[in-house]
């Protein structure tokens, strides 16, 4: 399957061979030059690094002030003592940190959600020992984002590799509010009876089942179970946890806010610009500039903040220019960046190094160097996070049996099946099917050549015979394929398997399922396997056997 081996239980994937791997990600990490004018180093050059320490270093930043904002987060949640030491570091003029990030996901979230925690722990580890500085690892909690539907669901494996959709009910349409502001009720319960009634039974369900029963309680806080859950998975480790809602943080926060008030538009006019750009070079843009700024302000619900008729408006609200200014400066807890501003807001507050982006987040950063350097604010280095699925040991041999691609389990129909099972027939039966093809098609061909001089009308019945044999022949050949299927009842469940594991409803894993399953498969010892077996090595995607 055109693979790289790391041991005999970790395979590497060229990115590059994935349909939803774009352009623009595959050359960040293999073409870095091309793509070069929209970021500020590349992140497989040490140099670059050392640049982007020092320029992270050197920014001013109220260091005293978010160490204190997460200390007072992390005692509510009840933080390990790892994580709490972590975020005292950032008090410390030389500490850079590695930061990444997402949305309050039910449960944690996606794989993906793990992978990008575990990504950042390696790369701050890393460069506290190559750089020979104290680095953090800080994980962003998208809390203020609004898409309910984006969070309130995650899906996890039964015993026999059914995907389950495990969630949270839908809200109104017309409701914006924050997710922050969201506080679980009683159908938590009912989700973790439905979760409960799914996961398959093992050793670590039991505890696994006390501990999310634990944090996601009725009363609490949806960003705030999620932060309190991530802490429990990695708070050990050291990762810092960071509610973006917290009003603690806004404060800090203010001048960005207030600048982007106003230079109304500055923000979507770099970013559209930026993207322009990267069209005009055979990418994509990700986010298409609305006309809005890049803020929305927060009164029950989040709402864009546009300018009209030298006004602003939000939703109803219709602000003078000076006066929302000055509200942004004395109430910043009423306003939330969109995610243009986000990265900016993230970096202003932490003395960010590098983020770890997702595939498609590298496109939107992309377009965002113009947009930092109007705030005066460093651009970060970004690093693609690790991506990889976790199979069994069965579901890997096969793969490497048969040398079946990977992407090839993501189409949800027989073909691939086929091919292979035609594969396992005999050669000899092939032969004799090829040779039987070649034979009808040369006497054939002779008969047709030699009707004209006896009777011209013959010729088009003689080619008729002709597709009629070569038919019942592709006939006769898939009968073999379909006993092939019946001989090998065994093959076509491998196949069906390792699809089901890998490519689940056609999804890749690590976004289709909640990392909740692989807690309950291997335990907490899920961590420290991942942490082990899978590189950061870039442009690779991993095969793992936890």
């Amino acid at each position: 399957m055109s693979v790289n081996s790391t041991d005999s239980s970790t395979l590497a994937v060229d990115v590059r061979r994935f349909p939803w791997i774009r352009r623009l990600a595959a050359d960040y990490v293999y073409n870095f030059s091309s793509v070069s004018p929209f970021f500020t180093g590349d992140p497989a050059d040490g140099a670059a690094w050392a640049r982007a320490i020092d320029r992270t270093q050197r920014h001013p930043r109220k260091r005293a002030e978010i160490a204190a904002a997460i200390g007072g987060q992390q005692r509510r949640r009840g933080a390990p003592p790892a994580a709490v030491a972590a975020a005292q570091q950032l008090a410390d003029p030389q500490t850079v940190a590695i930061v990444t990030g997402q949305q309050a996901g039910l449960f944690g979230g996606p794989s993906f959600t793990l992978l990008k925690a575990v990504t950042a722990l390696k790369l701050a580890a890393r460069v506290t020992r190559e750089h020979r500085v104290p680095c953090v690892a800080v994980f962003w909690i998208d809390a203020e984002d609004h898409d309910w539907d984006e969070v309130r669901t995650c899906q996890v494996f039964d015993e026999s590799l059914n995907l389950h959709p495990v969630g949270l009910p839908p809200r109104k349409p017309a409701d914006h509010s924050p997710i922050a502001s969201t506080r679980l009720d009683d159908s938590v319960l009912q989700a973790l009876q439905v979760l409960d009634d799914h996961l398959p039974a093992t050793e670590f369900k039991p505890a696994l089942l006390d501990d999310l029963r634990a944090i996601y309680r009725p009363g609490a806080g949806m960003a705030e179970a999620f932060g309190a859950w991530l802490e429990r998975v990695l708070g050990d480790r050291g990762l810092i946890v960071y509610d973006a809602s917290d009003p603690a943080a806004k404060p800090l926060a203010c001048d960005v806010f207030t600048r982007e008030l106003t230079k109304p538009g500055e923000t979507n006019r770099r970013a559209a610009a930026a993207g322009a750009d990267l069209i005009a070079r055979g990418y994509h843009s990700q986010v298409n500039a609305a006309d809005t700024l890049a803020l929305f302000h927060i009164d029950g619900g989040r709402r864009p903040i546009r300018q009209q008729d030298g006004v602003f408006i939000a939703g109803e609200q219709t602000f003078e220019a000076p006066a929302l200014v000055a509200k942004a400066a004395a109430e910043p807890t009423a306003f939330s960046p969109n995610v243009l501003l986000r990265p900016v807001v993230q970096d202003t507050l932490f003395p960010t190094v590098c983020y770890v982006a997702g595939p498609n987040e590298l496109a939107y950063l992309g377009q965002l160097r113009g947009v930092y350097e109007d705030f005066g604010v460093p651009m970060p280095i970004m690093y693609p996070r690790a991506s990889a699925t976790l199979l069994d040991s069965a579901a890997l041999r096969f793969l490497t049996k048969y040398d079946v691609p990977l992407e090839a389990l993501q189409a949800q129909d027989d073909s691939v099946l086929n091919t292979l099972l035609a594969s396992q027939i005999p050669a000899s039966v092939n032969a004799s099917l090829d040779g039987a093809a070649a034979d009808v098609e040369r006497a054939l061909t002779r008969v047709i050549d030699a009707m004209p001089a006896l009777d011209p009308t013959l010729e088009g019945a003689a080619r008729s015979t002709l597709g009629r044999m070569q038919h019942d022949l592709q006939t006769l050949r898939s009968k073999t394929i379909q006993a092939a299927k019946k001989r090998d009842e065994t093959l076509r469940r491998q196949f069906t398997r390792t699809r089901a594991l890998a490519f689940p409803g056609g999804e890749p894993q690590e976004r289709a399922v909640g990392f909740v399953t692989f807690l309950n498969q291997y335990g907490p010892a899920l961590v420290q396997r991942l942490d082990e077996q899978i590189p950061i090595d870039l442009g690779k995607h991993w095969l793992v056997v936890v």
